[in-house]
């Protein structure tokens, strides 16, 4: 079975590019626990947090966003102690921030996934690259969506982390062509 070039023989890097990478999402949980994550990746391996995953789920209340939005600064303190997560303080301050900024767009579209999927008219963007070197970093679909979400209040959410994103949650599917899991190949 051939798979992204991007994905090595770690059993929980195989697992999340089978099982969950590029699948279309539309539950806000599961899109706000991508957000988080991907905002912690900025100027790391994706591996590097997914590795720290289930350490993130424990101590932010299984991300839940409702509960995050009201954090005060006692829990900062101790998110910045615990050596599971990814201890950077503008990373871990933006949490609160993403996460009251993620309330605003649920209550003004109903839900985040509306919000997002807006933006494509509900259709995820298949893509057919060779390789992983023709996948872009950045695309003006996440320039878009970046800048709308900064001017909305979101840190750590630049063009580059808003691809990973849309890569991440199945708005955009970058499955190489080669790949098994590229639309190409599943059947009906």
């Amino acid at each position: 079975m051939e798979r992204c070039g991007w994905v090595t023989a770690d059993p929980l890097y195989i697992k999340y590019h089978d099982e969950e990478w590029g699948i279309p999402r539309h539950d806000d949980r599961y899109l706000f626990e991508m957000l988080v994550l991907e905002g912690a990746q900025a100027g790391l391996s994706w591996f590097t947090v997914l590795k720290r995953r289930e350490n993130y789920r424990d101590c932010l209340d299984g991300f839940d966003v409702d509960k995050i939005a009201l954090y005060d600064e006692s829990k900062l303190a101790a998110l910045m102690q615990n050596e599971g997560i990814i201890r950077h303080r503008l990373k871990i301050d933006s949490l609160v921030t993403n996460a009251q900024a993620f309330k605003k767009i649920q209550n003004e579209f109903g839900s985040f996934s509306s919000y997002l999927w807006n933006y494509t008219g509900g259709t995820p963007i298949f893509n057919r690259w060779k390789s992983l070197q023709e996948v872009p970093a950045r695309t003006e679909l996440s320039d878009a969506i970046s800048k709308d979400l900064k001017k909305r209040g979101f840190k750590f959410f630049g063009t580059t982390i808003c691809y990973a994103f849309l890569q991440a949650t199945g708005v955009v599917n970058d499955h190489t062509i080669n790949c098994f899991c590229h639309p190409d190949h599943q059947k009906d």
